[in-house]
C-alpha cells in the first residue's frame, strides 16, 4: 500500500519524506488557506516546492466545477510538473474532464467519492485514482471501510487499473484496516502514518535493554 500524506504543510511533508516511506502528497484548497497560502501565483509555486520535496504523485485540486474551467485547471496545473495528479471533483462535468485528460494521458484523481457508483464512473472514465473519503461517511455513523472493501471488490471484478485512494483517514487504525480490505493508497496525516510507529511493548523492550546495557557499562 502506498502511503501520501494529506497536507499542504511542507514540514510535515519533509517529516514523512525522511521516514522514508512517504510515496505522495494529497491537497486541497482548505489545506493550501490553513497554510495561509492564497493567490494563484502563491499556491502554484507551492505545489513546485511540494513535487521538490516527494518523489511521487502529488495530487492538485482544481477550483472550479464546469467542465471548461477545469479542463483549463487541469491544464495548468499538469503543466507545473511530471508529478502533478490533476484533482477533479465527482460531479457530471468531472466525468467528462477525467475522460478529456486521460484521453491526454494526464493523470487524475477522482475526489468526493461515497458511493460504489461514483466509483464506477471514476474508473470507467480512467481515473488514475479514485478517492472515497472513509472519514466523513464514519462521520455520518456510515462505515466508510465497507465502501473500501466494496470498490476494491468491484474493481477486482473488472481488472480495472484505477487505484483506490483511502482518503479521509484520521488514525492509524484507518491505515491498519486499509491495509486488511486492500486499498491502494491511504492519504492522511502526519500523526496517523507515526501512529504505526507506536507500541508499548516496543517501548517496554527498548527501556529494558537500555537499562541492561547501562548495567554492562559498570
Amino acid at each position: 500500500m502506498k502511503f501520501f500524506i494529506d497536507t499542504a504543510n511542507l514540514d510535515q511533508i519533509k517529516e514523512a519524506q525522511s521516514l522514508g516511506v512517504l510515496d505522495g502528497v494529497t491537497t486541497n484548497p482548505s489545506l493550501m488557506s490553513k497554510e495561509g497560502i492564497t493567490g494563484k501565483e502563491n499556491i502554484m509555486h507551492h505545489y513546485r516546492s511540494i513535487c521538490e520535496v516527494v518523489d511521487g504523485d502529488v495530487s492538485a485540486e482544481v477550483i472550479g466545477t464546469s467542465f471548461d474551467d477545469m479542463v483549463k485547471e487541469g491544464e495548468e496545473l499538469a503543466a507545473l510538473h511530471s508529478q502533478i495528479v490533476v484533482k477533479i471533483p465527482m460531479i457530471k462535468d468531472g466525468i467528462k474532464a477525467i475522460k478529456y485528460f486521460s484521453d491526454k494521458g494526464i493523470k487524475t484523481n477522482c475526489t468526493l467519492v461515497f458511493s460504489i457508483g461514483q466509483a464506477l464512473l471514476a474508473a470507467k472514465a480512467g481515473a488514475a485514482y479514485v478517492s472515497p473519503f472513509i472519514g466523513r461517511l464514519d462521520d455520518i455513523s456510515t462505515d466508510g471501510l465497507v465502501l473500501i472493501d466494496d470498490i476494491r471488490r468491484v474493481y477486482d471484478n473488472y481488472g480495472f487499473k484505477t487505484e483506490i485512494l483511502a482518503a479521509s483517514v484520521r488514525h492509524t487504525m484507518h491505515i491498519v484496516n486499509c491495509a486488511k480490505i486492500g486499498a491502494d493508497v491511504m492519504t492522511g496525516p502526519l500523526s496517523a502514518i507515526e501512529g504505526l510507529l507506536k507500541h508499548p511493548l516496543t517501548d517496554n523492550g527498548l527501556k529494558k535493554f537500555l537499562e541492561d546495557a547501562q548495567l554492562m557499562e559498570v
